[in-house]
């Protein structure tokens, strides 16, 4: 196990959780993993992924030795088109 968490139940969520444990014969603790698991799952899904976030690691990674490329990339652009014509 990597890490530990305490939640607090309500008396029916509590009891839910007790009755589900006995009657499937798993521990409580194994029953709220699933529970969180499949909650995961579910809403990982329904997340919509943006070219961004595939990207965004990558940002302020590459260095490319001008100093106001951020200022003035338009100019550097330019210049690097010609030359390439």
């Amino acid at each position: 196990m990597h890490g530990q968490i305490t939640i607090r139940l309500n008396n029916e969520l509590e009891e839910r959780l007790t009755f589900l444990a006995h009657h499937l014969n798993r521990k409580r603790s194994e029953i709220v993993r699933l529970a969180l698991e499949r909650f995961a799952r579910e809403e990982s899904s329904a997340i919509e992924v943006t070219p961004f976030d595939n990207v965004k690691h990558l940002l302020g990674t590459a260095a490319t030795g001008i100093a106001d490329l951020g200022e003035s990339h338009q100019k550097h652009l330019k210049s690097r088109f010609r030359r390439n014509a």
